[in-house]
C-alpha cells in the first residue's frame, strides 16, 4: 500500500461516486470499446482498463487507488485481468468501479489453432449435414464458455432417509480440507478442489432435507460422499434442479468467489488495538481452511460492497500440540487489527455479538508439502503479519517429524503489539525445538531485547541453519515495506 492523499480514502471515494459526478467523460452513454480504441487510453490523464470483458475509465480513481497510480499504470489500455487477479482477484472492482463503466470489449471472433481447425473440419465431413450444424453450435458454445472437460463425474442415491452424492475424483490424497459443501434452503453447492481446478455439484434439490450435512472422503481412491438427511421419508424422482455451474471442472481462478453468512459468537481483547472474532459457519456448511490459506471478509459500508483478505488462526496457541476438537469445522477464528481510521476494521468492530458478515471460500497456494521437506523452518512476521504463522507453527511441531528447528522472528514497533507473547513464550518453553525473537522499532528504554528493523544485518544475526546443508524454508508475512525489504 502507498500512502493517499487527505480526502483520498475509500470513504471518500464512495462520496464521489454517489455524488452523480460524471466519471467516465461519456455523460452516462456505454460504448462497445475495440482494442485499437482502448490502446489509446494509457495515460494518467486519460486511462482505461478492461477486466474481464468491461471497460472503466479509471482516470479519477487513481489518486484513491490504494495500491497507487503505478500499479493501475501497468493495465492502462490494456486487458488488465491477469494482472488483477495476480494482485487482488477478490476486490468488487464491479461495485467500486460501477461510475466509471465505459462499455464492453468489442467481441473478437474465436479461431481455433490450425491443427485442431483440421481435425474438426475432417470429423465434420464423416456425419449428415443437419448434424453437423448442431455440433458446430455445440462446438462454438464450449470455446466461448472456455470449459475444460475431464473425467469427473458423480452419483447419487437414496434410501428411506438419506440422500448420498457420490463424486469420483480420481485424485489420490484427497482430503476434507478440499471439499467445501454449503447447503441452505434446498440449494446445494459442493466443490472439490484439485490442485488449480475445481469441480462443482450445484443443484436446487427437489425436496427439503435438514441442516446436518456429512462429507466422508476414501482417501486413497479420491471418492467423496456428501450424506443429506431428507426431511421427509419420501421417494425422490430426481436430485433437482442443476443450476448454471453444474458440474463442470473448470480453472479455480475462473469460478469466482463463494460466500456464506457466518454469525458473529464472540469478540475478545488480544492487544490494546488487536481483537480476535470468532465467526460461526451456518449449519448445512462442511468448510475447513487450510493452513497457510485465508477467507475474505465482505460487508456492505455505506452501499458499497467492501471486500478485505484475512488468515483464520486458532483460538489460542495449544502447548499440547491438539487442535481442539470441539472448535474444528465450526467456529472460524480472525485475528483483527482495529485501524482508526480503517472504514473496514471499524465497521468490523462496531458489528454485535448475534451480527452476521459474509465470509469467503479458502484461496491461497501455500503448500503443507514445503514443511514437510524442510529441516529448518524460519517464519518472519511483522505485527499481524503474524496470523498465517498461528496454524503453520501448529502443523510444523505437531506433524513434521523431520523438522529440526522452528524460529519465529516477530517484528513489532512497542511491547504492547505483541500478538500472544505469553503464550509464543511458553511454548518455547515446552517445545526444544522452537525458539522466538522478539524484535522492536519504538521500543522503551526499558526494553533489553533486540531492536530496529527488519535488516540484513538484523537477519543475518538469527536466520541461521542447524547445519550446513540442512534444507530451509523462509516465510515471511507483515506490511508491503516489511515484506519487500525482508525478500531482498
Amino acid at each position: 500500500q502507498v500512502p493517499l492523499k487527505p480526502g483520498r480514502s475509500l470513504m471518500d471515494w464512495i462520496r464521489l461516486t454517489k455524488s452523480g459526478k460524471d466519471l467516465t467523460g461519456l455523460k452516462g452513454r456505454l460504448i462497445e470499446v475495440t482494442e485499437d480504441e482502448l490502446a489509446k487510453h494509457n495515460k494518467k490523464e486519460d486511462c482505461w482498463i478492461c477486466i474481464r470483458g468491461f471497460v472503466y475509465n479509471v482516470t479519477p480513481y487513481m489518486e484513491y487507488h490504494p495500491g497507487g497510480e503505478d500499479e493501475l499504470m501497468k493495465a492502462a489500455g490494456t486487458d488488465g485481468t491477469d494482472l488483477f487477479d495476480q494482485v487482488h482477484r477478490w476486490v468488487n472492482y464491479e461495485s467500486m468501479l460501477k461510475e466509471c463503466l465505459v462499455g464492453r470489449m468489442a467481441v473478437k471472433p474465436i479461431t481455433a489453432p490450425k491443427g485442431e481447425l483440421l481435425h474438426i473440419l475432417i470429423f465434420l465431413q464423416q456425419i449428415p449435414e443437419d448434424e453437423t450444424i448442431f455440433i458446430l453450435v455445440v462446438f462454438s458454445k464450449l470455446l466461448a464458455l472456455n470449459l475444460v472437460i475431464k473425467n469427473s463425474n458423480y452419483d447419487w442415491f437414496q434410501t428411506d432417509s438419506l440422500i448420498t452424492i457420490v463424486i469420483y475424483t480420481k485424485q489420490q490424497d484427497m482430503n476434507a480440507e478440499l471439499v467445501i459443501v454449503d447447503c441452505q434452503d434446498k440449494q446445494l453447492r459442493g466443490e472439490i478442489i484439485m490442485d488449480d481446478y475445481s469441480y462443482l455439484v450445484e443443484v436446487g434439490l427437489d425436496h427439503a432435507v435438514s441442516e446436518d450435512v456429512a462429507v466422508n472422503i476414501a482417501e486413497k481412491v479420491g471418492k467423496v460422499e456428501i450424506i443429506l438427511n431428507k426431511k421427509d421419508n419420501i421417494h425422490w424422482k430426481m436430485l433437482g434442479q442443476p443450476g448454471e455451474s453444474h458440474n463442470t471442472f473448470i480453472k479455480r481462478t475462473d469460478r469466482g468467489l463463494f460466500y456464506r453468512k457466518c454469525k458473529l459468537v464472540s469478540k475478545t481483547e488480544v492487544t490494546h488495538d488487536t481483537k480476535l472474532f470468532c465467526l460461526m459457519l451456518p449449519k448445512g456448511t462442511h468448510l475447513r481452511v487450510p493452513t497457510g490459506q485465508h477467507v475474505y471478509l465482505k460487508q456492505i459500508i455505506a452501499g458499497t460492497e467492501v471486500v478485505k483478505p484475512y488468515t483464520p488462526v486458532l483460538p489460542f496457541l495449544p502447548l499440547d500440540f491438539q487442535e481442539p476438537s470441539h472448535h474444528h469445522g465450526v467456529h472460524i477464528y480472525l485475528m483483527i487489527k482495529i485501524y482508526s481510521c480503517g472504514l473496514f476494521t471499524q465497521a468490523l468492530d462496531q458489528l454485535q455479538i448475534g451480527d452476521y458478515i459474509s465470509v469467503s471460500n479458502p484461496e491461497g497456494n501455500f503448500k503443507k508439502s514445503q514443511v514437510q521437506n524442510s529441516e529448518d523452518l524460519l517464519l518472519l512476521a511483522g505485527g499481524t503479519g503474524f496470523t498465517p504463522m498461528v496454524k503453520l507453527l501448529n502443523f510444523a511441531l505437531t506433524e513434521v517429524s523431520c523438522l529440526r528447528t522452528v524460529k519465529l522472528i516477530f517484528f513489532n514497533k512497542t511491547e504492547d503489539d505483541i500478538l500472544w507473547r505469553n503464550q509464543l513464550e511458553q511454548l518455547a518453553l515446552k517445545d526444544e525445538r522452537f525458539e522466538v525473537q522478539f524484535i522492536l522499532s519504538q521500543p522503551t528504554k526499558d526494553w533489553v531485547g533486540k531492536q530496529g528493523k527488519i535488516s540484513s544485518s538484523l537477519l543475518s544475526e538469527f536466520v541461521k541453519r542447524s547445519r550446513r546443508d540442512s534444507k530451509v524454508l523462509i516465510c515471511i508475512c507483515g506490511p508491503t515495506p516489511f515484506t519487500e525489504q525482508g525478500v531482498q
